[in-house]
């Protein structure tokens, strides 16, 4: 592969059905141009947290997935109410997920540490009542 690939995906909120589409759409992209298979899976993980978390806490969103020749970036930018700690955010098990949407198995907070552990850059800037951009980012050696 010589040339960027720019896949451009929109989340809904609160559609669980759809949950997740992004994330397969890309796995799958990514599996057909033979990337290693360690690096589909992280993608996959990382951005399947980012897209759950737009479903769950955000009013929806826009996903952009930029694939290299030697890595892969992923932009979610969300609109919804911002995060007002994110360093508390980042703690495994953390979550402001309402009890219905635990109920549904979603939740746990372990979203935003899944995504640092597996992308090789994690970069999160939030403003309160207007939305947070995520920026990640996945080496292909």
């Amino acid at each position: 592969m010589s040339e960027k690939i720019v896949l451009n995906y929109d989340v809904d909120s609160d559609d669980f059905t759809r949950a997740g589409e992004a994330s397969s759409k890309v796995k799958r992209k990514l599996k057909l141009m033979g990337v290693d298979p360690d690096v589909v899976r992280r993608v996959a993980i990382s951005l399947y947290e980012g897209e759950i978390n737009m479903v769950i806490h955000a009013d929806g969103g826009t996903i952009q997935v930029i694939i290299f020749p030697d890595k892969i970036e992923m932009t979610l930018r969300d609109r919804g109410p911002g995060i007002e700690d994110i360093e508390l955010a980042m703690r495994a098990g953390y979550t402001t997920a309402p009890d219905n949407i635990r109920s549904l198995g979603f939740g746990a907070g372990m979203g935003l540490p899944n995504m640092k552990r597996y992308a090789d850059d994690l970069k999160i800037e939030s403003k309160v009542g207007i939305g947070t951009t995520v920026k990640m980012r996945v080496d292909i050696p």
